[in-house]
């Protein structure tokens, strides 16, 4: 059956309301679709507890402080350790509550090692990606403190079966040679299809060890990431669907039929004028029609609600909302 889920940040700074609200509206969904309720990362508060600071959190004996440029290893834990740590625990305390009593699927978004190593620099300035060992470090500590979160969440809250979403939006960049050096007069080298799809596997492992019933891993229109996302032998691969061209069409196919599945990506409410959610579901049907996949394949597709542009609850929720319209469309493309 079609689900619907969202990336993770979510607007405000009040977990319990924004866990309720997530919660409320996903397993309240129709029946035709599958509601994913998500672990959402309030934004607002950054930058302790974005994603970047999230990931900060969870490192197991990789200790990082903020400077004048962003987070950055250290030597030592400080105040900006202790407080991203902190709403990590907070936003877990809120789960506690307003999931008591749930049983289901619990999303939890991630960011991921390639995409962390890029915005993450060394203690001497560079960007952790431009150091191999380190980058083999930072994956390792990512997984084993992923392991570590998932287990408790778990026991906060009983009935969860979790998935995990890594969200990579720089791995494009990264496969690239995109990420530019820290003086910003240049580009690292890129890191191999091999090596990225080394250290995503790393914490793919760790996260289906820990208790995680699906792993997907991606975010962007770049289908140069599908590659490291196959190789690491993840579950579904994150794709914003309306940015992806022909050629990527054809890798998604190949992927699909090789088992992966789709996480997409779906463009925000109010770009077309047809019906709401209609030109969302026909980023997605349309050239999964094109590239001859079988339309009862689009019943194993996830439908990840977009960023919105009114940065409020509300339309955080008018977001998600679009997005189950959508999806009610494609399971029923499906049917």
């Amino acid at each position: 059956m079609t689900g619907v889920t969202g990336s993770g940040p979510w607007p405000g700074t009040d977990p319990l309301e924004a866990q309720a609200a997530v919660l409320g509206d996903l397993v309240a969904a129709p029946s035709d679709v599958t509601g994913l309720p998500f672990a959402p990362v309030l934004v607002d508060r950054r930058p302790w507890a974005d994603l970047v600071g999230r990931g900060v959190a969870l490192l197991v004996d990789l200790p990082a402080e903020l400077g004048p440029h962003g987070w950055r290893l250290t030597a030592r834990p400080g105040h900006d350790l202790v407080r991203a740590r902190s709403a990590l625990r907070d936003d877990l305390d809120a789960l506690a509550v307003a999931a008591h009593g749930y049983t289901g699927p619990l999303v939890v978004p991630v960011l991921g090692p390639l995409s962390l190593a890029a915005v993450l620099a060394l203690a001497g300035g560079e960007r952790v990606v431009s150091d191999p060992s380190a980058l083999r470090d930072l994956a390792d500590s990512l997984a084993a403190g992923l392991a570590e979160h998932l287990a408790a969440l778990v026991r906060a809250v009983p009935g969860a079966l979790p998935q995990v979403l890594l969200r990579e939006g720089e791995l494009a960049r990264v496969l690239a040679a995109g990420v530019p050096t820290f003086s910003g007069r240049a580009t690292l080298r890129s890191v191999s299809r091999e090596v990225a799809g080394s250290r995503l596997a790393a914490v793919v492992v760790a996260a289906r060890a820990a208790g995680a019933t699906t792993v997907a891993v991606g975010g962007g229109s770049s289908s140069s990431m599908i590659g490291p996302v196959v190789d690491a032998a993840a579950d579904a691969v994150v794709l914003e669907v309306d940015g992806v061209n022909e050629h990527g069409w054809e890798t998604v196919a190949e992927a699909v039929e090789q088992g992966m599945r789709l996480w997409a990506e779906v463009p925000p409410p109010g770009q077309d004028a047809r019906p709401d959610g209609a030109a969302a579901a026909d980023a997605l049907i349309r050239p999964w029609r094109r590239v001859g996949l079988p339309a009862a394949g689009l019943a194993d597709a996830v439908l990840v609600a977009p960023p919105t542009g009114v940065w409020t609850p509300e339309g955080a929720r008018a977001a998600l909302a679009h997005t189950v319209t959508a999806a009610r469309i494609v399971a029923e493309a499906a049917a």
